[in-house]
């Protein structure tokens, strides 16, 4: 019996898709994945006074009550009552399952800065292959006083207008966020979130986030925001998501009670 030339170019061309399939198939397998979503705030907007009064009469006032120093441990968007500055992170992660192109962080170096007797940013990612540098923008002196758990604690002087800076390093991950103050300056509070991998996020202004490169499987997500601690969006302290390679999980709005911000709490 004899087959045809077209017969033989047709089934060789099923089999090359057949390999193309399955070979699509394992990188998919083996892929990376995002999730994405919102924390918008269930309830009334609280409204908080400011931590220090414009003019009021508090140590270094011409440069720390010029302007009122609002109160950031909550900070809601009117329009979308978008919660800003949650942390959203993975507690840890094996490094074999971090994505080739983000075992090493991009930016060597992080600011973190004061300005107006507060910092800049309130809220911060800083990963333990990279060094923070503190900086002044403030016509007094500050001190840097940093509450870490893992890591040795620190405490030091930052110059008026120190431009330069002062640098850091943090080797050892934490497990929530790390509060820094200043003594100088009692009301001046931000908190770092120090990881020794790249999948955490802070929400926007708006309460949007996203984790991108995320291995495909089911992660736990921690969630803490500074007024309220531990977030329930699912589970006590975060949520359950299953990243599925190749695309972005949406996980839409998550709304967070007024109550879990109440005083006493």
């Amino acid at each position: 019996m004899t087959v045809s030339r077209g017969v033989w170019f047709v089934a060789a061309c099923l089999l090359a898709a057949i390999v193309l399939q399955v070979a699509a198939d394992s990188v998919r397998a083996d892929g990376y994945g995002s999730i994405r979503g919102q924390f918008v705030l269930d309830g009334a907007i609280l409204k908080l006074k400011p931590l220090v009064a414009k003019k009021a009469a508090v140590k270094d006032a011409a440069v720390c009550s010029a302007q009122a120093v609002p109160n950031e441990s909550l900070v809601v968007d009117p329009a979308t009552r978008g919660i800003a500055d949650v942390f959203i992170y993975l507690k840890k992660i094996s490094a074999s399952k971090i994505a080739p192109a983000l075992k090493k962080s991009k930016r060597k170096e992080v600011v973190f800065d004061q300005k107006g007797c507060r910092f800049f940013p309130h809220a911060l990612f800083l990963r333990t292959d990279q060094t923070i540098v503190v900086t002044s923008h403030d016509n007094c002196a500050h001190n840097t006083h940093i509450y870490p758990f893992r890591n040795q604690p620190e405490n030091f002087v930052v110059k008026p207008n120190d431009r330069k800076g002062q640098k850091l390093k943090l080797p050892a991950r934490e497990f929530l966020p790390t509060k820094v103050a200043c003594d100088f300056h009692p009301w001046m509070s931000a908190h770092w979130l120090i990881l020794d991998h790249p999948y955490a996020a802070i929400t926007d202004k708006q309460g949007h986030f996203r984790i991108d490169r995320l291995p495909a499987g089911t992660h736990k997500f921690r969630v803490w925001q500074e007024r309220a601690g531990w977030v329930n969006a699912g589970e006590k302290r975060g949520f359950e998501v299953t990243v599925t390679a190749g695309k972005t999980t949406d996980l839409g709005v998550i709304k967070v009670p007024v109550s879990e911000f109440s005083e006493g709490k």
